[in-house]
Parts: C-alpha cells; sequence; structure tokens
C-alpha cells in the first residue's frame, strides 16, 4: 500500500456539501435554468474513507432508463462503509434527471440531446450540455478513476460487455485496463475509434480518460428491466475496482479470461416503421444472416438488415418502434493478434 493510503484522509466537499472522513453525505448538484427551460438537479453521496486514496466517481443515469446501475448504487450507497475505505468514492446517482422521470430512451425529452455525446459540455448550452459541463467541472475534474455505468437502453436486449479505451495515454490506458479485468464482466470491447480532442470528447468516460483519468464504459441489464442478475453485476464489478485500486481489502479477484472483441458496427435502420428482430442478443451469425426486418404500419416490409460480417450479437433492439437512422442492433468479433501489435492483452 502506497504511502498516500496509509496517510489519514481529509474532508471532501462536493456541491456545497462536505464528507468528512469516515462518513457518507449526501446532496444534488443544480444544474439553473437557462434558455427557456427549468433546468435540473444531479443527485449525488459521497463515501469518504478514513485513509488517503483514490477517488473513484461512479456515474448511473447518464440515460434515464438504463435502470440497474441506477438501483445498484442505491445498494453500494448502504453497503459500502466508509469506515472501511481508503479514499472517497462519488456516486452519481442519476446523471440524467429530465430523462429519467419521464423513461425517454437515449434522448432528452428537453433538448433531444444524448447526454453521452456532448461532453465535455457548456455551462450555458442547452440542458444536457449544461449537465455535461456540471459532471465534467465537479466530477470528472475531480476524481482519479471513472466508471461510467450503463444498460441496453429501454428498447436494447443486451448481452453484457465492457469497454476499454485505449486512446488515452500509455500509463492511463494500462491503468484502464486492470480497472476493467477487476470488473470481472468477461467480454470487452477494444476500442481505438474515440476522438483525442478534449474540447470534443463527447462520451463520459472519453471526458475522463483524455484528462488523464482512467476509465471504463460498463453495460449490463437492458429492455428498462430492474433484474436482479444485472443489478448484482454491476455490485460484483464495482466490488473488485474497489479492490484492485487498493480502496478496500476485500473483494472479487479479476478476469482470467477474458474475451477480447473489436469495436463492432452499430447496424441502423434506413427508414421508419416497426421492427422485426430476427436474432437474440449474444448470437453468432454468418454475414448475411437476417438481423431484422422494418415493415411499415400496413405489414409491407421496407427494409431487411442482414449482418455485415461474420460475428456476435451485442445487443438488438427488442420493442417494435423504430425511426430512420436508429440503432437495431450491435455486431462485433473477436480481437486478434493484429488488433494488438505488443501482443494480446492477459489478465496479469
Amino acid at each position: 500500500m502506497s504511502d498516500i493510503t496509509q496517510s489519514a484522509q481529509i474532508p471532501f466537499t462536493l456541491g456545497g456539501v462536505t464528507a468528512q472522513p469516515g462518513t457518507l453525505a449526501s446532496g444534488e448538484l443544480v444544474v439553473s435554468s437557462h434558455g427557456g427551460d427549468s433546468g435540473t438537479t444531479i443527485p449525488f453521496s459521497i463515501l469518504n474513507g478514513v485513509r488517503r486514496g483514490p477517488v473513484l466517481a461512479l456515474v448511473a443515469g447518464t440515460h434515464g432508463a438504463e435502470y440497474p446501475s441506477i438501483l445498484a448504487l442505491q445498494r453500494l450507497r448502504d453497503t459500502i462503509a466508509p469506515a472501511d475505505l481508503a479514499g472517497t468514492i462519488v456516486m452519481v446517482h442519476v446523471a440524467n434527471m429530465p430523462s429519467f422521470l419521464l423513461r425517454t430512451v437515449y434522448y432528452s425529452p428537453v433538448d433531444r440531446h444524448n447526454l453521452n455525446r456532448v461532453y465535455p459540455g457548456k455551462p450555458d448550452g442547452t440542458i444536457s450540455e449544461r449537465i455535461a459541463d456540471a459532471i465534467t467541472r465537479e466530477v470528472i475534474d475531480r476524481c482519479t478513476h471513472l466508471i461510467d455505468l450503463h444498460s441496453g437502453d429501454a428498447n436494447e436486449s443486451l448481452w453484457p460487455y465492457v469497454y476499454w479505451f485505449t486512446t488515452g495515454a500509455p500509463e492511463v490506458t494500462e491503468a484502464a485496463r486492470q480497472m476493467v479485468l477487476a470488473f470481472g464482466i468477461d467480454y470487452i470491447i477494444v476500442d481505438n475509434t474515440r476522438t483525442t480532442d478534449p474540447s470534443r470528447s463527447a462520451f463520459t468516460a472519453n471526458t475522463a480518460i483524455l484528462r488523464g483519468k482512467p476509465a471504463l464504459t460498463t453495460e449490463s441489464g437492458g429492455m428498462g428491466l430492474s433484474d436482479e442478475e444485472s443489478i448484482v453485476r454491476v455490485e460484483r464489478g464495482v466490488a473488485g475496482v474497489l479492490r484492485q485500486l487498493g480502496m478496500r481489502a476485500t473483494g472479487p479477484a479479476p478476469l482470467e479470461s477474458p474475451v477480447w472483441l473489436r469495436p463492432g458496427q452499430v447496424l441502423r435502420s434506413g427508414v421508419t416503421g416497426i421492427f422485426f428482430p430476427a436474432v437474440e442478443r449474444g448470437q453468432t451469425v454468418s454475414q448475411g444472416a437476417l438481423i431484422g426486418h422494418v415493415t411499415d404500419f400496413h405489414g409491407h416490409t421496407l427494409e431487411e438488415i442482414r449482418a455485415p460480417f461474420d460475428g456476435q450479437i451485442v445487443y438488438v433492439v427488442g420493442t417494435p418502434p423504430m425511426t430512420k437512422g436508429e440503432p437495431v442492433g450491435f455486431i462485433t468479433t473477436r480481437a486478434t493478434e493484429a488488433d494488438f501489435p505488443g501482443g494480446l492483452p492477459t489478465a496479469g
């Protein structure tokens, strides 16, 4: 254990709320009204340990209908004892309150933006941009590590996986790899496609990475469900990362046999209508296999969506509404040695 985790902790203040060492405190970040909207709030909790250590940010509810991680943080808030903790955990319970309260998929009901595409945000922008700005300044800029917690949205049937982003500095990339393995979901997408421009970082985790903070994005659950398996998977993953970062002595061991995947391809509909999926999450398909078809509102087929290559279905839309340009599914393939010039990563 490093000297910093052996030394006494100090108070941690966020949004005007202070958590003394060994205590839990909660509050709200206020996003003030602007441009005709009424603003919003971002509920958070601080679990401040008794010894110095990392500051781990856990961000849930970026998409309002992704419930397992929101519910997992409710449990973790009550089950992680600050007295047993080195460092600080900052929990963002619901990043996108307008979407959560109105149960919207992908987009804010106020400005129709996807919160996870507008980072680092703008202090005088739309409500989604102001939420992103507040989380960037108050949470991302003040943490040392970050986990962006997602599931499939309320229309997506999803196979659990995590993203390991490799576009940061080498030391950040390696630290993030260790966090990914510690989280414990065995399907890991190795993504080198994210922008490296901090002023247009777009995604929550990418914003942290481009600021030198190891981060990952997790996906557990979907279809608007609050199933126990998906919630427990998040709880276990956080426990594994806490152990790996030296913030707690106990927790599950890291993965030993991960499945490394390429970034893959999101398949999108070219028409608006009613979608009928032909595959299931996790299914292996051959190039040209039917993923699903879209009909008009009188039952006439308008489009068939087929697999562009041999691969595995990571998620598929499981509800009938379909709008032109929106996803119908996500397909990927196993990573190979060619994807890793230095050799495939190991669990060590």
